[in-house]
């Protein structure tokens, strides 16, 4: 096989979700087509990744200083929901159960893979709270080993017996991602959300 094909498929193989099958589908797809998709990915992919960056409040990817969700007056709410990354952002916006603010902590603690809390946008979430005058805060983290420590080390370096603390109920499985969670469901756990 061509040694520039070969490259391209192992870097779209290493996009999240994405196997060597499905990039070797997606990099023919594009070379073979006639329609000037290839360039106009390129192009977009090139502007995104020079003018997107995370929320300076938030950590959501905006292409301003401050994200479409922070800017929303309607959202100040008291509610903060801190979740994994932009993609639970889109789950929880797509089933529309939430209409507060968001926190992306950009991943979550994990000893084995080396990712500290400096790794993670988590010092930004404390300064935030009298700011937006926050008394609430949901967790909508995987129900994972580091989902919940990230949750405990979160709520142990807030410290703050205000804040309500909460988490999503029944629906999210153990080991469970938002990602593969319908709507039914999501609804479900955000609505009978637990007190911690």
């Amino acid at each position: 096989m061509n040694i520039k094909i070969e490259k391209l498929i192992k870097q779209f193989a290493k996009l999240p979700r994405v196997g060597t099958r499905a990039a070797s589908r997606i990099v023919i797809g594009l070379l073979q087509d006639k329609t000037g998709r290839a360039e106009a990915l390129a192009n977009a992919l090139l502007d995104a990744a020079q003018t997107i960056h995370p929320c300076s409040t938030c950590g959501v990817l905006t292409d301003g200083e401050i994200c479409e969700y922070c800017m929303d007056s309607v959202r100040q709410n008291g509610q903060l929901c801190i979740v994994r990354d932009l993609s639970d952002v889109l789950v929880l916006e797509k089933s529309g159960v939430f209409h507060g603010r968001y926190h992306v902590l950009g991943g979550n603690l994990s000893g084995v893979d080396g990712i500290t809390p400096d790794d993670l946008n988590i010092a930004n979430i404390a300064k935030r709270l009298d700011k937006e005058n926050i008394r609430e805060i949901i967790f909508a983290l995987p129900n994972t080993v580091e989902g919940k420590t990230t949750q405990q080390y979160i709520i142990s370096s807030i410290g703050n017996s205000s804040i309500e603390f909460s988490e999503l109920a029944s629906g999210v499985p153990l080991g469970g991602d938002l990602d593969y969670i319908d709507d039914g469901t999501l609804t479900l756990a955000f609505g009978g959300r637990k007190k911690l």
